[in-house]
């Protein structure tokens, strides 16, 4: 005997697939349980107030009873809100003279140690005012919703300094209670040398470690970009020994362009999560599944920057490393924030299957913000995030790129773009 469905408000039927991602809010999704996106064809969701009450079958619900109201989906595609788990969407000033510089073989690494790249950025963030920055980000917030980004952790560092940090973190803040969607604020103030510093990287490392008691207020995470021309292990270690004591949870820069053994330092940390992985040793592997952290692929990145190697992500997912997708928006390295594209190069350049990538844009990447028992499935007690995607089946969604297949997107249990 069918028991009888609780309560709820809102019911999507006509669901032509339903993408649940379901069995992994404790523990991501790893090796072979990565392509089991949890499908249910012909099926219906049930939404109580900003929660999802209900998954199931249509035949099932029309057994059951009706909601009070419903949103015929008319066979498309239904799956949870996208999660961006790395993002520095605050900013000012755009960068595409330097693209061209890249095109005629200019490195990033060398355009940084010109003064442009990131220092280009906080040139310009730095001139503008806190209302300026909002209004640039609500606007690309926007723009990532309609993309079916429900879920984004944004960084700061392009501040470089306490006055600009503060500034940025602030804007993160109002971005949080302005916007529909959930923001997530990493203080990310070791992500390049400023130019009053370029000579004396040890004392800058000493003002982020003063600035880390003011951020912990506007941060839950501390991040750090090692690599060459930023940041040294040595000088990781020294800001995340004291982000730790303060009670900030660790993300990283790892292997974006060399590996400067910052896997090492996110298993001896705890880190949450390890960002890029293009360039990452053997040995460092086994390190990296033994810390438990999300290693996030960065897709757009590999791609954007022309780079010549792909990071092993097959090798990463057999060994049993979790993996998450996220877009890394940004105006130097990748200015897109669209993560059905992350997907799609995912696919495309990293050998992922379609099931895989969406797994890793979901419950992976919201394992990667620590928001798995709230946000990246469709379960019954999750928030009511999902998208309609105007697709027949799920493994369009990578094949039919550079466009937005997005029909409406529900957020807290609301349509929120349509």
């Amino acid at each position: 005997m069918l028991e009888q469905l609780p309560t709820f408000d809102l019911a999507i039927i006509h669901c032509g697939e339903v993408l649940t991602l379901s069995g992994a809010s404790e523990c991501p999704k790893r090796r072979a349980e990565l392509a089991d996106v949890g499908l249910i064809r012909d099926g219906v969701i049930g939404i109580s107030g900003e929660k999802i009450a209900w998954v199931g079958s249509e035949t099932s619900y029309r057994q059951l009873g009706r909601a009070k109201r419903e949103i015929d989906a008319g066979g498309k595609v239904v799956m949870p809100g996208l999660v961006d788990s790395h993002t520095h969407a605050v900013f000012a000033g755009s960068r595409e003279g330097e693209w061209e510089e890249k095109m005629r073989g200019a490195s990033y690494l060398e355009i940084l140690k010109k003064g442009g790249g990131i220092l280009r950025t906080v040139d310009a963030t730095r001139e503008a005012s806190p209302e300026d920055l909002l209004n640039l980000a609500k606007e690309t917030l926007k723009k990532m919703l309609s993309y079916g980004t429900t879920t984004v952790e944004i960084k700061s560092g392009y501040g470089l300094d306490l006055k600009n940090e503060l500034k940025i973190l602030n804007v993160i803040q109002r971005l949080k209670d302005e916007t529909p969607l959930d923001v997530v604020a990493t203080f990310l103030g070791a992500h390049a040398i400023p130019k009053e510093y370029l000579n004396n990287s040890d004392s800058y490392i000493d003002l982020v470690i003063g600035m880390l008691p003011e951020a912990k207020d506007h941060a839950q995470f501390c991040d750090v970009f090692c690599e060459e021309g930023a940041f040294s292990a040595s000088q990781t270690r020294r800001v995340l020994e004291q982000a730790v004591k303060l009670g900030f949870q660790v993300k990283l820069h790892a292997g974006e362009f060399s590996d400067q053994g910052a896997v090492r330092l996110a298993a001896e940390f705890a880190a949450v999560s390890v960002d890029h992985l293009d360039v990452i040793h053997e040995c460092e592997i086994p390190l990296l599944i033994e810390s438990g952290a999300v290693g996030v692929l960065l897709p757009g990145v590999s791609h954007f920057l022309r780079m010549k190697e792909p990071p092993p992500v097959r090798a990463l997912i057999e060994v049993g490393v979790p993996v998450a997708l996220a877009s890394d928006f940004n105006p130097g390295s990748c200015p897109s924030f669209s993560m059905q594209e992350m997907i799609h190069l995912a696919v495309r350049n990293f050998n992922l299957s379609a099931s895989e990538a969406i797994s890793a844009a979901t419950i992976n990447a919201a394992h990667g913000l620590g928001m798995a028992s709230s946000v990246g499935s469709l379960e019954v007690g999750k928030q009511a995030d999902l998208l309609l995607l105007d697709i027949d089946h799920y493994e369009q969604l990578p094949y039919y790129f550079g466009m937005n297949h997005v029909d409406k997107v529900i957020k807290n249990g609301k349509i929120v773009y349509s």
